[in-house]
């Protein structure tokens, strides 16, 4: 099955949204997404706050009316400073293993962007991990022993040395790195690609 690669970070809003263009690209193809791990604010490094001019300002010129045009409820959280988001990225390692990153991964971001919760929050984590077919204990052990963040740790220096992310979302299509939301026809077109290439090299 061909794939395509999503570098995300849970509390950016332009992941969420981008998913939405890949779905409708992807159509009724046989596709896994699989999603990838890049913190644009790792310990130590403060993490944004809502009530500061920079979040608002960016929401009200790009990502509502982007929201708008999608058809995506989306609200800016109003959790101050917002989460770190490395415990969720320990289980999507967890996610990952069981091929359950997709779901688990739209499921932390609506939880921020469309119910307003804190996804840095071990048990909502758990929760939302129960929801979409985890082991709840199996998620609570994972994350109180840290069993996953070396991982976690070693995918995060894979995105920033290896595939030199500084942004997200960051799509991998077959050969061709998207930065940013790609339009609907961009990625139709890799997808397309991607299917040939496969096509060529069974």
């Amino acid at each position: 099955m061909n794939s395509i690669t999503i570098y995300s970070d849970y509390v950016c809003p332009y992941c969420l949204l981008a998913e939405k263009v890949l779905s409708d690209a992807i159509g009724d193809r046989d596709i896994r997404v699989a999603w990838r791990p890049f913190e644009l604010r790792p310990e130590p490094v403060p993490t944004l706050r809502p009530e500061d001019s920079y979040l608002p300002s960016v929401w009200r010129r790009s990502i509502y009316p982007l929201a708008a045009s999608l058809g995506i409820p989306i609200r800016l959280p109003s959790i101050s400073p917002q989460p770190r988001t490395a415990k969720a990225f320990e289980l999507l390692a967890m996610a990952q293993d069981q091929g359950l990153d997709h779901p688990y991964s739209m499921r932390v971001l609506r939880a921020f962007f469309q119910e307003d919760r804190d996804i840095g929050d071990p048990e909502l984590l758990i929760e939302i991990a129960a929801e979409v077919g985890f082991d709840p204990d199996k998620a609570r052990q994972a994350l109180e022993s840290g069993v996953y963040a070396e991982r976690h740790r070693e995918a995060q220096r894979h995105a920033r040395e290896d595939m030199k992310i500084t942004s997200v979302p960051t799509i991998v299509v077959g050969k061709r790195v998207f930065r940013g939301t790609p339009t609907l026809d961009e990625l139709r077109q890799a997808i397309d690609q991607l299917e040939s290439e496969a096509d060529a090299n069974p």
